[in-house]
């Protein structure tokens, strides 16, 4: 239900009592700005076909109501195509909750733990694949069941031969993926509840079997969290966060040579020498040149600059700026081909259905070796641009430097960061096409 204007979302995200120095969020909802849950029904044509122009404007102007944020964000993402009817969208929610449960299955299969609502924190496997006896099982309810569980557990470890690397790299995944989950969002009553947790374990550890590749690294329980609060549904909520990583994975992939991060580190420190060159300047002299001091900000999408709901209200905005209406099909068969899409159910008809800072790099033909450069880049950069000075006249080391950054934790204001983004990108852009 719609409610009055000004009124803070940190209601809707309840924190635990005896987190009291949680910073508050800087996001009101605001009558004739937020998408309120009204607009939201009315952008529906009657077969379920959404305005998606009128609905990214509304967006970029003041954010999602909480309440229907969930069913917002499977557009923004790319869940859905805004072009599909109510009965087609039902249809492949269907098909993908199948094959969640399957995807799951294979896993429950390889380790009993998966689906069973408790966690591991400590690893039950050698990197030879062979079996420790004494896995740490934790967050059981009925704490008589769970020594039963261990010792079950360690019954079938000793049973079991594993012989598949792919098995053996995931499985020692499993007890890392236990340590971050029992660290993430810990604040919220929310991941008071066992079941919860255990979502974002099952999630998480079913995504690092699927995406062989990738797998699961630090900082993808940040990145699944709010999906979990935002979505009943742990299949929702499983291709929610499958899609943000399909933007995303290339940050998570790593070798011995390079770093995933790496290509968005350096587009960085090229738009900072082009548009601050006094700063990259200091920064390179301090040997920061690398800008690896940012390379969380890109990892976890400002999740620790913000306020819990701040960050949600930032990643909104910026999946609106940057919307493409082309990316995915609704046809697509659900999977995980790790890039981006160009199948559509006919192309978008209008200008008005990319984003405001999609249609920037239309109107100017903005090409990059990989595509245009996703929008964290200049918002990484509206941030540096907002320390500048103070980074100049303090910063004497990369200690300082990071130290200066740091203090930007909790005080970043979402709505401000975005326009400052989005100044940058143009002007990035007429001195890019003026040097050409």
């Amino acid at each position: 239900m719609w409610r009055d204007s000004g009124e803070p979302a940190d209601s809707f995200y309840a924190v635990r009592p005896d987190c009291s120095d949680v910073t508050k969020t800087r996001f009101k909802i605001k009558a004739g700005k937020t998408l309120s849950p009204r607009r939201w029904h009315a952008a529906f044509s009657p077969d379920g076909c959404l305005d998606i122009s009128q609905t990214l404007s509304r967006i970029q102007r003041g954010g999602v109501h909480p309440s229907i944020r969930g069913e917002v964000w499977e557009f923004l993402l790319g869940c859905f195509d805004p072009r599909s009817t109510f009965d087609e969208r039902d249809q492949l929610r269907q098909q993908r909750r199948v094959q969640y449960a399957r995807c799951k299955e294979e896993c429950r299969e390889m380790d009993s733990l998966v689906g069973s609502g408790r966690i591991i924190t400590a690893p039950i496997i050698t990197e030879d694949g062979e079996p420790i006896n004494d896995p740490l099982v934790l967050l059981e309810a009925d704490q008589g069941k769970a020594q039963e569980t261990t010792a079950m557990f360690r019954e079938e470890a000793r049973n079991n031969v594993i012989l598949d690397k792919k098995i053996i790299q995931w499985k020692l995944t499993l007890h890392q993926i236990g340590l971050d989950v029992l660290r993430t969002d810990r604040t919220l009553v929310f991941y008071e509840k066992q079941e919860n947790l255990s979502k974002l374990w099952d999630i998480l550890a079913v995504y690092a079997w699927i995406d062989k590749d990738v797998g699961y690294c630090q900082g993808m329980s940040d990145l699944c969290s709010p999906m979990i609060i935002l979505l009943e549904d742990e299949a929702d909520a499983f291709w929610c966060f499958e899609r943000l990583m399909r933007r995303l994975r290339g940050n998570f992939r790593c070798t011995e040579s390079s770093v995933g991060v790496e290509n968005q580190l350096q587009s960085l420190a090229s738009i900072t020498q082009v548009l601050d060159p006094k700063l990259h300047q200091h920064l390179e002299t301090l040997g920061g040149g690398d800008y690896l001091f940012a390379f969380r900000m890109f990892m976890v999408l400002f999740r620790r600059e913000l306020s819990f709901g701040d960050s949600l209200y930032l990643w909104e905005m910026m999946w609106a700026l940057e919307y493409d209406p082309d990316i995915f099909s609704i046809y697509e068969e659900p999977g995980f081909t790790g890039e981006r899409n160009d199948g559509s159910k006919g192309k978008a008809k209008s200008i008005r259905q990319f984003g405001k800072y999609e249609r920037e790099n239309l109107k100017n033909g903005a090409k990059h070796s990989q595509g245009p450069l996703p929008i964290t880049v200049f918002l990484v950069a509206s941030v540096l641009k907002e320390q500048s000075a103070k980074l100049l006249q303090e910063a004497r080391g990369l200690d300082d430097v990071v130290k200066i950054l740091n203090d930007v934790n909790g005080n970043l204001d979402a709505k401000k960061a975005c326009s400052g983004a989005l100044k940058l990108h143009r002007k990035y852009l007429r001195k890019a096409k003026n040097s050409r």
